[in-house]
């Protein structure tokens, strides 16, 4: 009883100059230094801080050396004190607009957290701590950043004056939860009616584009519309990051590669979708089109690579045809040919949003209308509209 009563001031005081002491010597332990990142690591700074803990005839209670070797663990080797929201599982992203104000999406809603940095020097050696075994530099002469860190989830970072009250960091969170088209029936995200059309226009192999602001389920949909795809099928999927998870029985991935500290070595989706044109795809996934490489897909399809996926923001069916308009023109396209192409190409779009209560869910299906005379502006005809959403 005494032993445990004296270690709580012990433990307590770790919080001032014993904590900054422990935290040194570890960062200074070499062999933490020398640990490759993920469980290597953690290893490393679990055995330096008992041995470091030890030789100062520090007193711990029961449990606290696990959560002080998190927490050293955070601030060495990861981002600090907004780490442990990445491992809340309700949480999906976390926003961070300067040292002092840490905003998550949880279970759908903004929320401010309690989270603070130091200042901006170590939020910004934090980011530059998580990208800089990727490669990655994240200071004045490359004051952004885009990464993919460990566990999937999508970093991107700003730095003043860029962003002025920054640094600025906004951070995806991957998912390792696969949801079926019973839980998104189950949530009201896409009631059976519609699932089964897109279900049906899969089973069919028509081209679909899953359509939608940021945040409102493109990337879950698509994700369900892989499963529905044929055993018999070799699909190719394309990402920047690998936020899909092919359930299907013949999938190969291919993941763009950013540049270096130097600004060479890039490899975007367009040069990506040219090698999986080669790969002998029956079905080209690109996980989003933002840019020219629509182009190289439309080809695909044009050249029997029928039902072929991708993603795309945008509010409103209408709205999408005009997006995948200015990307071929800006690929270089004159617009005849440009709507020429995705009329014949693209078949469906889904277009997804969120409900009064901000919740995610799909709000239209629509069909890309063929020209009579292959002339004038596209149209969509509506297959399925929910009411009452935006």
């Amino acid at each position: 009883m005494s032993t445990r009563t004296g270690a709580m001031p012990a433990a307590r005081g770790l919080a001032g100059e014993a904590l900054d002491l422990l935290r040194r010597r570890v960062a200074e332990d070499p062999l933490v230094d020398a640990a490759p990142e993920g469980p290597g690591r953690l290893a490393a700074i679990r055995s330096a801080v008992a041995r470091t803990v030890r030789e100062q005839g520090v007193l711990l209670p029961p449990g606290a050396l696990a959560s002080l070797v998190r927490d050293l663990a955070d601030a060495l080797a990861g981002l600090g004190p907004a780490q442990a929201l990445l491992r809340d599982p309700q949480v999906t992203d976390v926003m961070i607009n300067g040292p002092d104000e840490v905003w998550v999406e949880r279970a759908g809603r903004l929320e401010r957290t309690g989270v603070r940095y130091l200042d901006a020097e170590a939020l910004r050696a934090a980011v530059q701590r998580v990208v800089g075994p990727l490669g990655l530099r994240f200071d004045r002469a490359r004051p952004y950043v885009d990464a993919r860190l460990a566990d999937g989830s999508r970093l991107h970072a700003l730095l003043p004056p860029l962003a002025p009250d920054g640094p600025v960091v906004t951070i995806r969170k991957f998912s390792a939860v696969a949801l079926a088209w019973d839980d998104l029936a189950e949530f009201d995200a896409v009631p059976e009616e519609a699932a089964a059309l897109l279900r049906t226009a899969v089973s069919e192999r028509r081209a679909l584009v899953t359509c939608g602001r940021t945040g409102t389920g493109k990337t879950t949909l698509l994700n369900l519309l892989l499963s529905e795809v044929g055993d018999r099928e070799r699909v190719v999927v394309i990402e920047d990051a690998p936020e899909l998870r092919p359930r299907c029985a013949h999938a190969v991935r291919l993941e763009t590669r950013p540049p270096n500290a130097e600004a060479a070595g890039e490899v975007t989706v367009r040069d990506l979708v040219r090698q999986a044109l080669r790969m002998r795809p029956d079905r080209i996934v690109v996980g989003e089109v933002r840019g020219p490489e629509l182009v190289d897909v439309l080809a695909a399809l044009a050249t029997g690579h029928e039902g072929c996926m991708t993603t795309l923001h945008a509010r409103a069916a209408d709205e999408a045809l005009v997006r995948l308009e200015g990307m071929a023109l800006l690929a270089g396209l004159p617009l005849e040919a440009a709507r020429g192409q995705i009329e014949v190409g693209i078949d469906l779009l889904a277009v997804l949003s969120r409900g009064p209560e901000q919740q995610r869910g799909l709000v239209q299906i629509a069909e890309v209308q063929r020209r009579a005379d292959g002339r004038g502006p596209l149209r969509v005809v509506e297959c399925w509209r929910r009411e009452g959403w935006r």
